[in-house]
């Protein structure tokens, strides 16, 4: 695709803004969909104006935009992806049926046509690439990254919380353990009491923690068994599209063979009757020859006995 945006960069009269790219794709559109001739430049015209509109929506030209439009400037090239990939679509069934449809034609045509057709089945093979790259980019990369983060770090203030009332109940038991005067097994129960009341503190704050963790892990599954669902999606999308081009291709090969086996049966049965009709000729021209010969031979005969007389 390099040589197509240098091509881009290098024509005067291309389209600079988003509307007038879109309505030169809407021109040669229709111009493709609507004549026979100079298809490959066409072709490669709509896929120079496809790249460069895909390059207005590049983080490279949309470094300005603030991230509080972050979200919605990914939609908008989500959009514009599925747009192509839809035109792109369009435009390989409308080619497929009218190569279909033209029957039979010369080498050069058929040629032509085949090599249009895999032009278009290339430039949505690279949309469909473009688009899956697009989902998983560094954007959505980074926003699962920031998620874990705020996981992480939610998760150890949690943790330091519980040890510094954990350490703050040590202290108080401390400091009340210190005040008591009594000894002996009162004093003992007094410990197993304080230092059980620290234990049930602890045993809560383990099971705040393991809950929390708990609920981020199952976060984290749901997640990524919503990107597998849409990789799934994705594949199955690629697939259908790969199955029915495929179809086209073998519906278009069987149409051909069909057309060729078709004619070279009329062929055959046009020969066969041509050469009977020339056996036919030929009986009746040698029939008519040998009346002639007889002709001869009677006249001869004539002759010869007016010649004796």
């Amino acid at each position: 695709m390099a040589w197509l945006q240098t091509a881009f960069s290098e024509d005067m009269n291309t389209p600079v803004t988003e509307h007038e790219i879109r309505d030169s794709i809407q021109e040669i559109r229709t111009k493709i969909m609507s004549q026979g001739d100079h298809r490959e430049e066409d072709v490669h015209r709509l896929a120079e104006l496809t790249q460069n509109l895909k390059g207005l929506h590049s983080p490279q030209t949309l470094i300005h935009i603030g991230n509080s439009d972050h979200n919605t400037d990914h939609n908008t090239d989500h959009s514009v992806t599925i747009e192509r990939r839809k035109d792109l679509q369009d435009q390989l069934r409308q080619e497929v049926d009218e190569h279909i449809q033209e029957g039979r034609v010369s080498v050069e045509r058929m040629q032509e046509k085949v090599g249009t057709i895999q032009q278009l089945k290339e430039a949505l093979r690279e949309e469909e690439k473009q688009e899956s790259s697009e989902k998983s980019g560094h954007s959505e990369q980074d926003w699962y990254q920031v998620e874990y983060n705020r996981a992480q770090e939610r998760r150890r203030k949690i943790k330091e919380d519980h040890g510094r009332m954990i350490q703050e109940e040590v202290e108080k038991m401390e400091r009340e353990l210190g005040q008591e005067q009594t000894d002996g097994p009162q004093r003992e129960l007094l410990v197993l009491g304080r230092e059980r009341q620290v234990l049930i503190l602890q045993m809560e704050a383990l099971h705040t923690e393991a809950l929390e963790a708990e609920r981020d892990l199952e976060t984290q599954y749901h997640r990524h068994q919503h990107e597998l669902h849409s990789l799934r999606e994705e594949s199955l999308q690629v697939f259908r599209v790969f199955r029915q081009v495929s179809e086209e291709q073998r519906r278009v090969s069987e149409g051909r063979y069909r057309t060729l086996l078709l004619e070279a049966i009329q062929d055959a049965v046009y020969l066969s009757s041509q050469n009977q009709q020339l056996q036919a000729d030929n009986k009746q021209l040698r029939k008519a020859l040998a009346e002639l010969k007889d002709i001869l031979c009677v006249q001869g005969d004539l002759k010869g006995q007016r010649v004796s007389q």
